[in-house]
């Protein structure tokens, strides 16, 4: 696997809205800095819903991207569903919570899956569009920074799939809002899930 694209964004708003967002994000030239908040310089305009130390990162598999270009029709930008990491040899439905992604001295570990917004559909132009992603089960993986240091394009990526419960993107976005019991929540609590997950299934 290798980093095909690093991307930022700044904060903008979109057109129709009256909040700023930082969706739009770019692929950089260069290397850039990651840190326990992520992409150093990215803009992270909600914190209540994104960003964070426990979704620092957003991760989009190169293969998923590839199906959804071909579902839309037209090749996909990187940074086109706001992703900070675009890498190849992997598709998303394959990722689970608690994969670690090393990259030279940059160790980030998958805690959540991503659950599109109203800002998604304005971004891609089409309310209708949060549903579909989320029938179409392919959504990419937040994680956070274990270890800090440089990205850019190019890097050869390390994936380690966790050792323990494989709770997979599509499973973790098909149970989103639930609140699980018994064995379930068990299989759920024994991976290093996002801590306000974690909490939510603890209340």
């Amino acid at each position: 696997m290798k980093i095909l694209a690093v991307c930022r964004g700044s904060a903008e708003i979109l057109p129709g809205k009256k909040y700023k967002t930082g969706i739009n994000k770019m692929a950089v030239n260069g290397p850039v800095m990651v840190d326990a908040h992520g992409i150093v310089g990215d803009a992270i305009c909600n914190g209540e819903l994104h960003g964070g130390e426990e979704q620092a990162v957003y991760i989009e598999g190169a293969e998923t991207l590839a199906w959804w270009a071909g579902e839309l029709g037209h090749p996909l930008e990187p940074g086109t569903f706001g992703e900070n990491l675009v890498i190849e040899g992997i598709d998303n439905r394959d990722i689970a919570v608690g994969d670690r992604f090393i990259v030279g001295d940059v160790v980030l570990e998958v805690t959540s899956t991503r659950i599109p917004c109203a800002t998604f559909a304005a971004k891609m132009n089409d309310p209708k569009f949060p549903k579909r992603y989320m029938k179409a089960g392919r959504a990419g993986a937040y994680a956070r920074v274990l270890s800090g240091g440089i990205l850019k394009a190019g890097q050869t990526v390390d994936y380690q799939p966790f050792a323990g419960e494989r709770i997979t993107m599509p499973e973790l976005m098909e149970s989103y809002g639930k609140k699980l019991k018994g064995a379930e929540r068990d299989r759920y609590l024994a991976v290093p899930l996002h801590a306000e997950l974690r909490a939510f299934l603890n209340d």
